[in-house]
């Protein structure tokens, strides 16, 4: 398998991390996952921009522009022939010695840039059966908005969700719902979406504008505004969405069902809405739900 490192594309067994990376050391890094289909990109633009936009959040200067990433990245996917899967990529401050909270100089200690690819088809039995989830108090730093490689909060919480039998955490501020630990949380009530605002409680998701883009084509009223908890246990219907579960039907919370216990028609409807969008950027998928 190949990978990229720094400004080289070379085998996995090359790359060398050495122990004082600020990524290592402190989580001192922003990454992304860009998602491929048909051996094509979905929304490549947006994470990208989306990406220069979290080093920029950090004070750290990119080594490359947009489009030299973009070539990069697009180059790698067809070396290890990858159709349907994610691409990961991450950078970091770099390797500074000796260990100190404060920012190096940046032109004695250039960033570290490493990108890989993996295989994952689309789980369409979980889009159509949807998932559980668990509600789990967010604990987490005041600036979700900046993806950082600095996820413990979020594996806590799924760790925590996961230990009591279930596939996905639902976070909350003093009964506000945030989002959910590796993904958007929305929920329906009376035909009308609800998810709360971006801002700094949360990530600025790809696939939520995708879906936002996706609601109004489909002529389903959108409201992005904060709901409670006790609003959620009201829900007609609950979904969670990022670039790897694209629109997942939530049908249970704490052992209790959601609307009906199943996908329901305004998820369903989203989901197709969305594969139009991937088929009309990447070209046609075989769907058997």
């Amino acid at each position: 398998m190949k990978v990229i490192w720094n400004d080289q594309i070379v085998d996995r067994s090359e790359v060398k991390i050495d122990m004082e990376d600020r990524g290592y050391q402190f989580a001192d890094g922003i990454y992304d996952v860009v998602r491929a289909y048909n051996g094509h990109f979905f929304t490549l633009d947006e994470h990208v921009d989306r990406f220069f936009s979290g080093m920029s959040k950090i004070d750290l200067e990119a080594p490359f522009t947009k489009d030299e990433l973009k070539s990069r990245l697009k180059e790698l996917i067809e070396i290890n022939k990858i159709e349907t899967g994610n691409v990961y990529f991450q950078i970091t401050r770099g390797i500074a010695s000796p260990r100190d909270h404060i920012f190096p100089d940046p032109t004695d200690v250039p960033p570290v840039f490493t990108a890989s690819t993996t295989v994952v088809p689309r789980n369409q039995v979980k889009m159509t059966k949807g998932i559980t989830a668990s509600i789990v108090p967010d604990t987490r730093w005041l600036h979700c908005d900046i993806k950082s490689v600095s996820l413990l909060g979020n594996i806590l919480a799924k760790h925590t969700a996961h230990k009591k039998g279930f596939d996905e955490a639902v976070l909350h501020r003093d009964g506000i719902v945030t989002e959910c630990s590796s993904s958007n949380m929305w929920m329906v009530k009376d035909g009308t979406v609800y998810t709360h605002p971006d801002g700094n409680l949360i990530l600025p998701g790809i696939t939520k504008i995708v879906l936002l883009k996706a609601a109004e084509k489909a002529g389903i009223p959108v409201k992005e505004e904060t709901f409670t908890l006790e609003d959620l246990k009201q829900a007609d219907e609950a979904f969670s969405s990022s670039t790897t579960v694209e629109a997942m039907p939530i049908i249970e919370i704490d052992g209790v069902a959601v609307g009906q216990g199943k996908r329901g028609p305004v998820v369903e409807k989203l989901q197709q809405h969305f594969v139009a969008e991937i088929e009309a950027q990447c070209g046609s998928l075989t769907v058997t739900n």
